[in-house]
């Protein structure tokens, strides 16, 4: 007989782990027991799971991180500390992870995979599971849910009985207003400018089910509605489990915005890094009002190559550049995505010359076809050219000459808002990760993730159209185009626009 105990404490952690649903995802503060109980939520179902005919419950789940430096010393240490090898069976430490548990009738095989792992993301993919178990969602892109949805319900084969219950379950601490999770449970509407294809994935199916914990903390607000102070919320969940002081010690020297997310559980951005342009001021670099097109000025297009494309559009006005608008895709082909960039150019900005600029290592042949990238935009009707460097350091400054620079009297830099993951880059996603266990030390180069392609298309358009010149040791550059003396394009009505696509995922 297997002997087990847990008892989750609150009210919306019970919901959770009692709901059938395929798809339940939980979201709450750290330290909320959303880890421990998707653990637990894993054996619970394996125990039952209806038997075989050799009266053995058999059940295979995959545990789900973003890094492999997470899975091993968060996600595993938790299942670990719930299933201890001494009673429930070595744990296998080669590739992929393992705990096979067979305890009196129980089979479990528990794998867990990292995603920044290739042969990870290829074992997935193959996997035939009873369930998944997605640990801290918000890090996870939508596309490898929508993977994990056709993985499970696979284990035992249906020649054994099949699985009792399948499906996926996820925990997450808040994310982004504009991450899926946000989208999906209702709480962010679905931007107008996302592609409707991607739009439809973003509506959530009637199997899918999203709780949401209440925040560990109690904000006391100042007569003008600022937080004075905060106290212990009687509504919060897995006190049984934490010290009376674990949270009035957690928020000590953290900012608004971490506590908001971490401890309040709402959406929001945590800079968690150091910014590559601490120049960039919102209230100053984005515009308040949609910025009109510039006719007659030349449009001037800054592409990133790979499985996650980017495209930043802009123009220069009388010494400032003007940023218009941004297409950033997931899991699509250059092929694909140069048919975005000739719509929206032929929608939007099809009177104008236009100027394109993409990674110089779009040279090079596409892995899936015989023509480079630059020859599939040039196919696509998209004249297209090598940016002139592709120094890191060179693009960076860039960017950092025209944040730093005033023209009439305003930044010589100014983004459209329809450039949310631009802006979100500038704001706190695009920066020098902190090396581990050394105190202030950074990389010397961004961290790539999902901000660090659109900043690099940003960083293609400038260093193309000229800006930066005086460190590219006499290279060739592009005329900067001059609007004529007194034209103001915040003067001119607006042009009919449309909405550009933009995905997050």
């Amino acid at each position: 007989m297997i002997e087990f105990k847990y008892k989750p404490d609150g009210q919306v952690l019970k919901k959770f782990m009692k709901d059938d649903t395929f798809f339940r995802g939980i979201r709450g503060p750290v330290g909320s027991g959303k880890s421990v109980g998707c653990c637990v939520e894993i054996f619970r179902r394996a125990l039952q799971q209806e038997p075989n005919k050799e009266g053995i419950r058999k059940s295979r789940w995959a545990i789900i991180r973003n890094t492999n430096p997470q899975l091993r010393t968060t996600t595993i240490k938790t299942w670990l500390d719930w299933f201890p090898e001494e009673d429930w069976g070595k744990f296998m430490w080669s590739v992929p992870f393992t705990h096979h548990i067979k305890k009196g009738d129980l089979d479990i095989e528990v794998i867990f995979l990292a995603l920044d792992r290739p042969e990870d993301v290829k074992k997935l993919l193959s996997l035939e599971l009873s369930g998944v178990w997605v640990n801290e969602a918000r890090e996870i892109p939508k596309s490898i849910i929508d993977a994990c949805t056709m993985r499970v319900g696979r284990f035992p084969s249906m020649r054994e009985g099949g699985p009792t219950w399948s499906g996926v379950i996820a925990d997450t601490n808040a994310p982004e207003e504009d991450h899926w999770w946000s989208i999906m449970s209702g709480e962010v509407p679905i931007p107008d400018h996302i592609p409707i294809d991607q739009a439809r994935m973003l509506i959530k199916p009637d199997n899918w089910h999203f709780f949401s914990q209440p925040p560990a903390m109690v904000e006391t607000l100042t007569d003008e509605g600022a937080v004075k102070d905060y106290s212990d919320s009687k509504k919060a969940e897995n006190k049984s489990n934490m010290l009376k002081t674990y949270y009035t010690n957690l928020i000590r020297g953290k900012t608004k915005s971490w506590i908001d997310v971490y401890v309040m559980n709402r959406l929001g951005t945590i800079q968690e890094g150091k910014p590559v342009y601490p120049q960039f001021v919102t209230e100053t670099h984005v515009a308040t009002e949609e910025i009109p097109i510039a006719v007659g000025v030349p449009l001037y297009i800054g592409v990133d190559f790979g499985l996650t494309p980017a495209a930043v559009f802009g123009q220069k006005v009388r010494g400032r550049w003007l940023i218009q608008t941004e297409i950033v895709a997931i899991d699509m082909g250059i092929v694909r995505f140069s048919e975005l960039l000739r719509q929206e150019i032929a929608t939007r900005f099809g009177n104008l010359d236009v100027y394109i600029f993409g990674d110089p290592a779009g040279d090079f042949r596409a892995q899936t076809d015989e023509s480079t990238p630059f020859q599939i935009l040039r196919g696509a009707g998209l004249k297209a050219q090598p940016a002139p460097s592709n120094s890191v350091d060179l693009r960076l400054e860039a960017v950092t000459s025209q944040l730093t620079k005033m023209s009439d009297g305003k930044s010589a830099f100014l983004v459209d808002r329809r450039c949310p993951s631009l802006i979100k880059g500038f704001e706190s996603g695009y920066a020098y990760k902190r090396i581990q266990a050394s105190g202030e030390r950074y990389d010397d180069k961004p961290e790539k993730n999902m901000y660090s392609h659109i900043h690099d298309a940003l960083q293609y358009l400038l260093i193309g159209a000229g800006e930066g010149r005086s460190l590219m040791n006499n290279q060739r550059q592009a005329k900067p185009f001059q609007a004529k003396t007194g034209f103001d394009v915040f003067k001119r009505k607006p042009t009919q626009q449309r909405s550009s696509f933009w995905s997050r995922m």
